[in-house]
């Protein structure tokens, strides 16, 4: 348990400088998702990257709010 708190210290403290870094990760992985829309198969077809990119943007913009 202790090795998982001093984790969550250095993650806390690494956003902590990066406020933005999550909501730029979230926006490229939406882009992502627009430029895999046009190839065929699966991962085009399921918008898995576009759910996860605004997930990760919300939780970005929440822990920059925290932070």
């Amino acid at each position: 348990m202790d090795a998982f708190n001093r984790f969550l210290d250095r993650l806390s403290e690494f956003f902590a400088h990066r406020k933005g870094l999550l909501v730029m990760v979230g926006a490229a992985l939406v882009v992502l998702n627009f430029v895999l829309q046009f190839v065929p198969g699966w991962v085009g077809q399921s918008n898995l990257f576009l759910h996860l990119g605004v997930l990760v943007a919300l939780v970005g913009v929440l822990l920059a709010w925290a932070l």
